[in-house]
């Protein structure tokens, strides 16, 4: 059986991904991923994603040059949510520009902390077409 016919996607026909750094194992981001993003993104060993604001299924790094190369790929004991390792090109898996979207850190009181450097600006990549 093919796993994305084995994978439990949810009412939406989404299915969570932990998108994870080879090297670091530093979490970058969750995504989801539709059967049509999860297929293309095992087929061309590249991170594709569903993106729900969008309505679509989109490249990661597809606006940004900021591409993810698939290192290895699993699945949860469930079959409803996948971990991917990557490799990160360009910088930034963070349309903020940073590393990784976690780039903020939350102390005792609740207060936000920005505990990384910005790799990009985003609206130096993200122009309005």
């Amino acid at each position: 059986m093919d796993i994305v016919d084995k994978l439990n996607f949810n009412d939406e026909g989404l299915i969570p991904a932990v998108i994870q750094d080879h090297e670091t194992g530093r979490v970058l981001t969750l995504c989801y991923m539709d059967k049509e993003a999860l297929k293309k993104t095992l087929e061309e060993k590249k991170i594709y994603v569903f993106r729900r604001s969008k309505g679509r299924v989109m490249l990661k790094g597809e606006t940004s040059g900021c591409e993810q190369i698939i290192k290895k790929v699993s699945v949860d004991c469930a079959d409803n949510s996948l971990l991917f390792e990557i490799e990160q090109t360009g910088g930034a898996a963070c349309h903020e520009g940073f590393f990784s979207c976690y780039y903020r850190q939350v102390d005792a009181s609740g207060a936000e902390k920005i505990e990384e450097e910005r790799i990009f600006d985003p609206k130096d990549v993200y122009k309005e077409k």
